[in-house]
């Protein structure tokens, strides 16, 4: 995996891609159909985020490449890279538990705050993809 360089694509896999770590600026995207939906992704090396319809979806600091993002009613599963350490915050149902796990290993359970935010830190290198899954628990 690598950066976006388009900033947002949907793979063939009826996935979204998003993020460039690599920018020195910030740079945007809006009104990115997918779905039936539009997402609006703003990025560079200090942040990334991306919206759906108005809505936040993710963020993460310092800013990173996101691949294969799947939501579901059930939870949210991605691979994410970026050049150190990033800690990413998601949208998801208000107060409700999640089983995380992140590059295939179980990071127990954790429940979102009352705006359905949660927040964790994936450990990264560049160049080196690592598995985001989020499960409603």
């Amino acid at each position: 995996m690598a950066v976006v360089e388009e900033l947002i694509r949907t793979e063939n896999n009826e996935t979204l891609s998003f993020g460039n770590y690599k920018l020195a600026a910030k740079s945007k995207l809006d009104n990115y159909e997918f779905g039936g939906d539009l997402y609006k992704v703003k990025t560079f090396k200090e942040i990334t985020k991306l919206e759906r319809n108005g809505m936040f979806v993710y963020e993460s600091v310092p800013g990173t490449a996101v691949s294969g993002l799947h939501v579901t009613d059930s939870g949210i599963e991605f691979q994410v890279e970026g050049p150190e350490d990033a800690q990413i915050t998601l949208e998801l149902e208000e107060q409700a538990e999640y089983q995380v796990t992140v590059g295939g290993v179980s990071a127990g359970n954790m429940k979102t705050n009352l705006g359905g935010k949660l927040s964790l830190s994936v450990e990264l290198n560049e160049d080196a993809p690592v598995a985001v899954q989020i499960e409603k628990a």
